[in-house]
């Protein structure tokens, strides 16, 4: 925004003049455009329009027709001589106008005022008027509360036509003023007269003669000389209206500063504002002030001094020796003050935005550093903006000052070790710390007495459990630091208010609030929550805020928002939700077992009465099965000799099993097998040792029917002996053990050892009572018996 525009908005706002901000179009700047006329193409919705640094010379009626929204209008420093009094019969919202400095000249004919009787703001300095008499029209203006004008001469009766209204501010500007007839402010009403001088102007007795005779609030602008007069009439009056004395933007040397000031202090104004100071001639030694004075206040601000060489001690002992309830001196670069060298009524002192050390106050004689005694009334001290960097020190300057309530240290460099003892005056009771250095140690430094304790952005990451009880402490302002979690109360226990906006909080621990029992107010917005279980407790004191738990949480919920994890980031914690049975170890757990292990016996039950361990048993040796025959290489001639794929053993009890159901199963179409078994295959005449070993050694493998009635069998202990031997050369699956029924251990006599360790080591195959599962047993036992012999039909398993 172009410096002019802005200064005309700044300007509304302090007069309470706010534009819409719901357009972009309501703000429209045409200023420094060489225009001659007003343009043709405003905005509809403008509300602001700066015209000014441009070349218009008339105001014609149409001029604003297409901007009836038009609250501030700005054609200053043009060429205006005319304007058409129906210039804004299309505005009738208009509250501030400037046509200053332009070529208008009759006061008296202003009649485009006629139609502008909702203005504010109303400014028409620095034209060719030549006489300040305000025609009728002015009379229109009831609501004008601030008006600015200049003239050649000013008469009685000339703002007879303002005598009821009632003014804020009145500004006159003296441009190149020629004469002031006494009186001629008596038909003003005004809360404040403000006169602008030119150059080099001579101060018109008169004119400020009635000034301080009629108004309450006068300043003084752009003085640059006169103040012997001034200082003169304000001794000889015996009787001053004006109780508040500003001088604005002078230049006055340090003589005549001293002289109004000590004439000033007599008189009955309780309050001078001195600002934008260029101070000449500065002393070389201290100058003598009154002790005695009805003045509350005297501010000075922005004071330069324009020599190099000079005494600053005797330039700060003439304002700390001044005999008032008030002493502010702001935005200047003073760099020390002085103790007063009597006891001073002084109440409230304000060195803000300066640049003071932490020398302040105290003085040096030999070694010793003195503290000051004599400031032991004030109760209101102000530093902020200085160059103070030890808590420490800063204590001892002020220890003295018994009167002490009110200490406002904040935007220094403070920092405080934790080291050396602090020595605070006793009433303290509210501190302002914010903006410095300060870390948790800050706690062992403070007033015991503190009501109210500011101290937000430093660097406080945690409040130590061993600090200083403050039992006063009321409010706790904690805002943008560095702490990880919520303090506990031990050491406040009165507390009512505590701020913790912008701190590092993930998961506010709630329960230390029973710490708080006083606790009413807390703001811990702006933190970087965690939305995770710990913060259940956190997002129910929010949602609870201000009703069952007593604590109310500013900014809720506007201002609490996740930012971890991801999946929940900047989602309001008041739309978060967190069940209960995820944060609860317990419920967690009872949640996810119980039905597990429903489920589990629900499947087992099932898996038992459906036999599916069997069927899982079968079908894992049926694939075992397949995988030894494709993965074990034999060679053709290690098969020479081998007829049939399986000799089988059993006991002659089993016999009706192995002839009705084994050999049917497994030679016939669906087997496909050559199984050798003694009632076929047995050769008459020779030994039933030399048939046995002569079947093991035709077969490839060999199946032993396993049955009670099989370890009572001799001949069945001497095939599986055999067979045993032939394993070494055909290995671990040349023998096929079949379980025709249960034969727990006890019962294998204990010859049968290798029998014991096969069925140990060795996978073996169940006979099913069940028929259903007969078919994949066959399978099963076809698969781990099939081979390519010599001599021997291939065939394919099903």
């Amino acid at each position: 925004m172009r410096p002019m525009i802005a200064a005309l908005l700044a300007a509304a706002m302090l007069m309470g003049l706010q534009p819409s901000a719901s357009s972009p179009d309501s703000i429209v700047d045409r200023s420094s455009r060489n225009l001659s006329s007003v343009p043709r193409d405003l905005q509809k919705m403008a509300e602001l329009l700066d015209l000014s640094c441009n070349h218009i010379q008339q105001l014609h009626r149409g001029d604003f027709q297409n901007t009836t929204l038009l609250r501030f209008l700005n054609v200053s420093w043009n060429s205006l001589e005319d304007i058409n009094p129906e210039t804004f019969l299309d505005t009738p919202l208009l509250e501030d106008l400037d046509l200053s400095h332009n070529r208008l000249r009759n006061l008296s004919g202003q009649r485009y005022l006629l139609h502008t009787e909702n203005l504010l703001v109303l400014n028409l300095v620095c034209n060719n008027f030549l006489t300040m008499t305000l025609g009728s029209e002015f009379r229109s203006l009831v609501k004008l509360e601030r008006l600015s004008l200049g003239a050649k001469n000013i008469s009685t009766s000339d703002f007879l036509t303002i005598n009821e209204v009632k003014l804020r501010i009145l500004t006159l500007s003296l441009e190149n003023q020629q004469g002031y007839r006494a009186g001629s402010l008596q038909d003003v009403h005004a809360q404040k007269l403000q006169i602008a001088f030119t150059s080099y102007q001579i101060l018109n007795h008169y004119l400020v003669s009635d000034a301080l005779s009629h108004f309450a609030v006068v300043e003084l602008m752009d003085l640059t000389g006169g103040y012997k007069d001034l200082s003169k009439q304000l001794s000889e009056r015996v009787e001053i209206l004006t109780s508040h004395l500003y001088l604005t933007n002078i230049s006055i040397d340090w003589k005549d500063f001293t002289d109004f000031a000590s004439v000033v202090l007599h008189t009955s104004v309780t309050h001078v504002r001195v600002s934008d100071v260029a101070l000449h001639k500065p002393p070389q030694k201290d100058t003598d002030v009154t002790q005695i004075s009805q003045m509350k206040s005297f501010t000075a601000s922005r004071v330069v001094v324009k020599y190099f060489f000079f005494s600053q001690e005797a330039v700060y002992n003439f304002f700390i020796n001044m005999p008032v309830e008030s002493l502010a001196i702001v935005e200047t670069s003073m760099i020390h003050m002085t103790c007063p060298k009597l006891h001073s009524p002084i109440l409230q002192l304000d060195f803000s935005n300066c640049a003071l050390s932490d020398s302040i106050f105290s003085r040096v004689e030999g070694q010793e550093s003195l503290e000051c005694e004599n400031l032991d009334n004030v109760r209101k001290l102000i530093l902020f903006g200085n160059n103070f960097k030890r808590l420490q020190i800063v204590s001892k300057r002020v220890q003295f000052m018994k009167s002490l309530q009110h200490l406002d240290l904040s935007i220094n460099s403070l920092v405080y070790d934790g080291l050396g003892e602090c020595a605070w005056p006793p009433n303290i009771t509210n501190i302002t710390l914010s903006y410095n250095g300060l870390t948790a140690s800050v706690f062992k430094c403070l007033p015991k007495g503190t009501e109210t304790l500011d101290l937000q952005n430093n660097q406080v990451s945690v409040i130590p459990s061993s600090i200083l009880k403050m039992e006063n402490l009321t409010c706790l302002n904690l805002n943008a630091n560095r702490l990880q979690d919520l303090p506990v109360c031990n050491g406040f226990p009165i507390l009512n208010k505590l701020l913790l906006k912008s701190n590092s909080l993930n998961a506010p621990s709630v329960k230390k609030l029973e710490s708080c029992p006083k606790l009413e107010t807390m703001d811990v917005s702006k933190n970087p929550f965690t939305c995770t279980c710990a913060l259940r407790s956190f997002i129910r004191l929010g949602i609870e805020s201000g009703k069952k738990t007593g604590i109310e949480l500013l900014s809720w919920p506007l201002d609490y928002y996740c930012t971890y994890p991801e999946a929940v980031r900047d989602i309001p914690l008041k739309d978060i939700s967190i069940p209960e049975v995820s944060c609860n170890i317990g419920l967690l757990a009872t949640t996810i077992l119980c039905p597990a292990l429903i489920v589990i016996i629900a499947v087992v039950t099932l898996c038992h009465h459906l036999d599916v361990p069997w069927y899982m048993g079968m079908i894992w040796q049926w694939t075992r099965a397949k995988h030894r025959a494709r993965m074990r290489q034999i060679r053709p001639e290690d098969l020479l000799g081998v007829e049939f794929h399986a000799f089988v053993s059993y006991s002659q009890h089993d016999a009706d099993w192995v002839q009705n159901s084994l050999l049917p199963n497994l030679e016939g179409g669906a087997g496909g097998l050559r199984i050798c078994c003694h009632v076929n295959n047995f050769v008459p005449g020779k030994t039933i040792i030399e048939n046995i070993i002569a079947c093991v050694e035709k077969s490839r493998r060999s199946v032993f029917v396993l049955s009670a009635h099989f370890v009572k069998s001799e001949w069945c202990h001497y095939e599986l002996y055999f067979a045993s031997h032939q394993r070494l050369a055909w290995g671990t699956d040349s023998i096929v053990l079949v379980l025709l029924e249960p034969l727990p251990q006890y019962l294998i006599p204990s010859k049968y050892y290798q029998l014991k360790s096969m069925m140990g080591r060795h996978t073996y195959l169940e006979w099913p009572q069940d028929r259903a599962k007969h078919r994949l047993f066959w399978a099963n036992l076809r698969a781990a018996l099939q081979a390519d012999l010599p001599n021997a039909p291939v065939t394919e398993l099903e």
